[in-house]
């Protein structure tokens, strides 16, 4: 298609970073991407993923004074409840958090088990916690 085209479905759609539903109903985003009947493919989700994984990993390293004494594993579980939770959402932990500065890894495996984010979802609560135990 020539740019005459691409620029003339732009201006028509308008551009919105965030979802909303179009004059149809249909959950919509971006220049007009209907994502109930069309969604996203792989090379999408990945590009998506890659960007928030980024983020999340630049907000857990601001979390803990000893971020860059933890092992691989311990900074893993914080970048996945950033991901999972937010940033702010994360920050919220403060017991965990305090023990985790203060290499106290039991304890603060102790408090992430013993949290709502671990009643709504056990699993991924539970392996986080290990690895926060193990290191």
């Amino acid at each position: 298609m020539d740019t005459f085209g691409l620029s003339l479905i732009k201006r028509h759609e308008g551009l919105r970073l965030k979802a909303y539903r179009c004059t149809s109903g249909k959950l919509t985003i971006g220049y007009g991407r209907n994502l109930e009947d069309r969604g996203i493919d792989e090379l999408e989700a990945e590009k998506l993923f890659d960007r928030d994984w980024h983020d999340a990993e630049d907000g857990a390293m601001t979390l803990v004074k000893n971020w860059n004494q933890l092992s691989q594993n311990r900074k893993s579980v914080l970048v996945d409840m950033v991901f999972q939770m937010g940033l702010e959402g994360v920050k919220k932990f403060q017991v965990t958090l305090f023990h985790i500065e203060n290499e106290n890894f039991q304890t603060a495996a102790f408090h992430m088990r013993n949290s709502l984010w671990a009643k709504q979802t056990p699993e991924r609560a539970e392996e986080d916690a290990k690895l926060m135990e193990e290191g």
